[in-house]
């Protein structure tokens, strides 16, 4: 059975072999456009044919082209979006539950985009094709209001080109897109397009904060704008890949994401230096980030997320091909090296929020006296080793006379850190106990940092004088508040193991370096490391009152004494 099975396959290679010169003597031949060399080096177009393309497109030769510039609106309760028809492109974007600063519902598309193309653009490799594609005029299936769920077509065709464009929404920040461009027969390589930046973008630093951004299973590739190129192509295959800001994001979910590719844009803008008090002569170059996302080998079907980086609105987005990850968009919020602290912080942050103030100054108000309290047993044990520590002090200077004709070099050296670490164990001294609060309060600081950054919801959340917790405090008294409980602490923290000379150097050096740091930090942060101060004040003066606080204090002051002597 084997070899009849292999002798039918043999003469049936053989009889398709031997028939190929008829076949190419007798049967016609599809024609083959001609290609320039430099499109030759771009991905390359394939011919649509029937059931191949998912999308019907004008027939060849035929033109359909409007008359004359129009709109479509579509809105549902979270956006509002205006096409023109001059390129079947969003001349217009706002969010309907996000403000812009001057209390307006924000509008997405950057001011750029009139100089470097308007979302839902499309790219093509050749200029003149692009220049072309984004320009004529569109036939819209329709044109005034539209309620979603609601779909739009615009097309277009002449001679040698035929555009189609379908839009389809819903209730959710999710649209679904389907182009094809077709050039005498030849699919066209043309990636929908999100260029220009985003709307919320005024200062350098919002700029600055601009990322192209893709995923592929469970790796998430963050691109700063230095290492994003202009009319670059990324090949996939992705998830998901687009471009984001700080808190927004417009990201393309491809359909087929192992043919999946993305063009990348990078772009140049004047903006002010001060946004809030604007001059023309006062500029700074910044750079804007745009993406596009399509398919190298068919028509482009894939959906487009518009909207905020919000976690919950994120988790709510359904991407099944994700494989080793969660399935879902969760991971455009960046919380940064401290994740694994940050995330939960937010959770527990937005849970105080939305179930006890219901304001988040006071949320992160409560969160800092309870994260204090439990390390004030580190902060007790602190004060405990820093006694033992000073107790010790004169034997170890003992042992350190000893040794002190030895150079580093000297095996004999290695004996006195032996009698130093016996010395410590025999008096139950851990060298490091003093450190141990502080090790452990860096972590919730920097997590405070990746979180706040991140986290939109405390965009524009107002806290007493403050309005908005992920900007600086515009009064800068938390800045200020932050220094001067900073020089109470160092002053009522019993220090018997320091220098006074070096104590004093360092009750004021510190606390005006963290307030140097904290100076233009988002006010959120600034809240959380001042309160934190104020209640170290309060423990530290409880402390000073025990009998463990007492001797401490009479330690430093002998010790000082010593000195002045």
């Amino acid at each position: 059975m084997e070899r009849r099975l292999l002798l039918v396959f043999a003469l049936t290679f053989l009889v398709i072999i031997l028939f190929q010169p008829l076949l190419k003597k007798y049967l016609p031949q599809p024609a083959v456009p001609a290609t320039s060399p430099q499109a030759q080096a771009q991905p390359s177009a394939q011919s649509v044919a029937g059931p191949e393309s998912r999308l019907a497109v004008p027939a060849a030769g035929t033109s359909k082209q409007a008359a004359s510039e129009a709109e479509t609106v579509v809105e549902n309760d979270l956006y509002r979006i205006t096409f023109t028809n001059r390129g079947g492109r969003v001349k217009s974007w706002i969010l309907k539950k996000y403000d812009d600063d001057h209390g307006k519902p924000l509008e997405l598309v950057s001011s750029a985009a009139e100089k470097y193309g308007y979302p839902l653009s499309l790219w093509t490799y050749d200029e003149t094709q692009r220049n072309r594609i984004n320009s004529a005029l569109y036939v819209a299936s329709s044109s005034g209001n539209l309620d979603a769920p609601a779909q739009v077509t615009f097309e277009y065709s002449d001679q040698d080109l035929a555009v189609r464009k379908t839009f389809s929404f819903d209730h959710t920040y999710v649209l679904h897109i389907e182009t094809s461009v077709l050039q005498k027969g030849t699919l066209v390589t043309a990636f929908p397009l999100w260029p220009g930046g985003f709307g919320d973008q005024l200062s350098p630093a919002s700029y600055a904060a601009s990322r192209v951004e893709y995923q592929y299973n469970d790796k998430t590739e963050r691109l700063d704008i230095k290492k994003v190129s202009g009319g670059a192509t990324l090949p996939g295959p992705f998830n998901w890949a687009g471009v984001v800001d700080q808190y927004f994001a417009a990201v393309f979910l491809p359909d087929d994401t192992q043919n999946a590719a993305a063009v990348t844009l990078r772009d140049s803008i004047d903006v002010p230096k001060d946004w809030r008090n604007p001059k023309p002569q006062e500029t700074i170059k910044a750079e804007v980030l745009g993406v596009g996302v399509g398919n190298l080998k068919v028509p482009v079907t894939e959906r487009l997320y518009v909207g905020p980086k919000a976690l919950r609105i994120l988790e709510s987005v359904s991407v099944p091909t994700v494989v080793g990850a969660p399935q879902d968009l969760r991971s455009l919020v960046n919380f940064g090296f401290f994740q694994v602290l940050a995330r939960p912080l937010f959770l527990w942050l937005k849970w105080t929020y939305e179930k006890v103030v219901h304001n988040w100054g006071w949320a992160i108000a409560i969160q800092t006296l309870i994260i204090n309290l439990a390390l004030l047993p580190l902060r007790i044990s602190s004060m405990k080793s820093a006694l033992k520590m000073q107790k010790v002090a004169p034997q170890i200077k003992a042992i350190q006379e000893k040794y002190k004709k030895y150079s580093m070099r000297d095996p004999r050296k290695q004996e006195m850190n032996q009698e130093v670490s016996a010395l410590y164990k025999t008096e139950g001294v851990n060298p490091v106990g003093g450190c141990l609060p502080m090790v452990i309060q860096m972590p919730f600081l920097f997590a405070y940092y990746s979180m706040l950054g991140a986290a939109i919801d405390l965009r524009q959340a107002p806290w007493l004088w403050i309005h908005d917790l992920s900007s600086r405090d515009p009064y800068f008294v938390l800045p200020i508040a932050l220094v001067v409980s900073m020089i109470v602490t160092q002053k009522m923290m019993p220090q018997p193991g320091m220098d006074p000379a070096q104590q004093k150097m360092m009750t004021l050096m510190m606390p005006l370096m963290m307030g140097f740091l904290f100076f233009n930090l988002a006010a959120g942060l600034t809240l959380y490391y001042s309160l934190g101060n104020l209640i170290a004040i309060a423990q530290q003066a409880v402390m000073n009152r025990t009998s463990l606080g007492r001797e401490m204090r009479e330690l430093a002051l002998k010790r000082a004494r010593k000195k002045e002597k």
